[in-house]
């Protein structure tokens, strides 16, 4: 084998991932903050009835996320948040994109779309088969 395989990625790979990372954490901290701001007036009819909610229209009307959802999606988007926080952790200590089993790159289709990734597929998939994540 004449190219050696690649055992991390570039500083500049890893800005473009920083770049991708922050983006995210900045939209997961504003829907987080919506979220707190749903369970801490939820059920209350004060000024603070203005701020933004999260409804779905249904044939019967109107149907607003419930204390107990909201609480439920804000714990899932704080667990995202923690997990991106993680990754820049990651980026900084340039281990980034290399999946924690095999030892492999993670490849950069799915850390776009996936940026904190700690896992190839293929250990995904192996690891759900022996029923450990």
């Amino acid at each position: 084998m004449a190219q050696t395989e690649k055992t991390r990625y570039s500083d500049e790979e890893l800005e473009e991932f920083r770049g991708i990372i922050n983006e995210m954490l900045e939209k997961a901290r504003a829907e987080y903050a919506t979220l707190r701001n749903v369970i801490m007036h939820a059920g209350g009819n004060d000024i603070l009835d203005t701020a933004p909610t999260f409804k779905t229209v249904e044939d019967d009307g109107a149907f607003q996320l419930s204390k107990e959802e909201a609480s439920a999606l804000a714990q899932r988007q704080y667990k995202f948040i923690q997990n991106l926080e993680a990754a820049l952790v990651r980026i900084e200590n340039k281990t980034y994109g290399i999946c924690r089993v095999t030892g492999k790159l993670i490849p950069k289709e799915r850390l776009r779309l996936v940026p904190h990734a700690t896992l190839t597929v293929e250990a995904k998939e192996m690891l759900a088969k022996q029923g450990k994540n």
